[in-house]
Formats: C-alpha cells, sequence, structure tokens
C-alpha cells in the first residue's frame, strides 16, 4: 500500500500522472494545443491544463481537446468545441480530501462531458477557469432565451401576414419576405450567438 501511494507521488511529482498541471502563459506554445489556435481569425489562448495524456486548451472561441491515450503514445485526437453552437452546463469544482493529491472540474459542452482532475496547489486557478465557464453559461442561456424571442416574432409575423389578401406581384412579395425572414435570422444570429467570449475571460483572468 504505502509503496503504491509513494509510486503516486512520484509519477505527480515527475508529471507522469493523470493530474492535470495548470499552465503558465510563457509556455503555452510549448503546448501541441498551440498549433491548432486559429490565430489568423483572432483565438487566442486563456488557459491550458495538461495531463500526461491529454491537453484542454481553453480559448476566447472554445475549447480545444487534445486527446492521447498514453505518455509515450505520439498518436493525438484533436477535438474542437466552439462556444457559438456549444452550450456550456453542469459546472462544478470538487475540491480535494485529507490526502487527495487533486481537485476535479467538471461540466458539460455541448453533448461533451468533461471531469478533469488538477493539482490541488493550483486551486485559486481552477477558480478562474470555473468562474469563467460559470459567466459564459449565463450570457449563452441568456442570448438563447432572446434569440427564440426573436424567432418567435418572426413567426408570429409572417403567420398573421399570411392571414391577410396579399396584393400586387406574388413573386415580388415572396421575394422581399423571403429576405426580409432571411435578413432577420441573420441579425439575430450576430447579435445573440456570440463566438468571442474574450471579455469574460479578461474579467477573471489574472
Amino acid at each position: 500500500m504505502a509503496g503504491g501511494f509513494l509510486g503516486r507521488v512520484a509519477a505527480d511529482t515527475l508529471g507522469l500522472s493523470d493530474i492535470g498541471k495548470i499552465i503558465d502563459v510563457q509556455d503555452f506554445d510549448k503546448v501541441d494545443g498551440d498549433d491548432f489556435i486559429l490565430q489568423e481569425d483572432g483565438e487566442k489562448i486563456y488557459y491550458v491544463i495538461k495531463s500526461k495524456t491529454d491537453e484542454y486548451v481553453f480559448t476566447n472561441y472554445g475549447l480545444i481537446h487534445v486527446d492521447g491515450k498514453s505518455a509515450i503514445e505520439k498518436k493525438r485526437v484533436v477535438k474542437r468545441y466552439e462556444f457559438k453552437t456549444s452550450r456550456l452546463s453542469q459546472i462544478m469544482i470538487e475540491t480535494a480530501g485529507t490526502i487527495d493529491l487533486d481537485i476535479e472540474i467538471k461540466f458539460t459542452l455541448g453533448e461533451e462531458n468533461f471531469s478533469i482532475d488538477v493539482d490541488r496547489k493550483q486551486l485559486d486557478r481552477l477558480k478562474q477557469i470555473y468562474k469563467t465557464l460559470i459567466e459564459i453559461s449565463r450570457v449563452q442561456s441568456h442570448n438563447s432565451a432572446l434569440f427564440q424571442d426573436g424567432v418567435t416574432g418572426l413567426e408570429r409575423a409572417n403567420n398573421d401576414l399570411s392571414r391577410n389578401v396579399i396584393q400586387g406581384d406574388i413573386v415580388e412579395v415572396v421575394e422581399k419576405l423571403t429576405n426580409f425572414n432571411l435578413d432577420w435570422m441573420e441579425a439575430l444570429r450576430k447579435e445573440y450567438q456570440i463566438r468571442d467570449y474574450s471579455s469574460i475571460y479578461e474579467k477573471y483572468h489574472a
């Protein structure tokens, strides 16, 4: 039993355990996930959690998960989840017990569930990530409700119009109505389906 415990401690010290470390900003360029950032499109890394097999790269656009099977295998699967299309929910932190070496952050992004172990000594930094995700989730929820209100309003207006007798060239009227609907939906998406959450990251980023 003692040997197993000491082995786990040694593995954690050497960075060979599944316990993730929150990487310092100056070392972002050394992680695999940095190669998949859309820098040309304005994407920026704010946090990276790295274990022996995985990297979780939190950017202003979403989460990039560099998924590896083992410490010695070079093959990686890169998965991207964008906040614009994936909702955050079920965000929580599980703090450490007396002998635990790790703390844990859990959340759901889109249809994926994440559970990430982090060195217990980095609780304060993990709290920053937690607060950021909570705030993004709140904004997503609020904007989703407003977006749906806009869609409902458009549907009601179309229904009311369909009950009236259309005067003039029917083809021209339908074309104008179609263009109006497309412009309305595009405006709703620009207003309420946010891609860039830099302002929220900056709010909680030390």
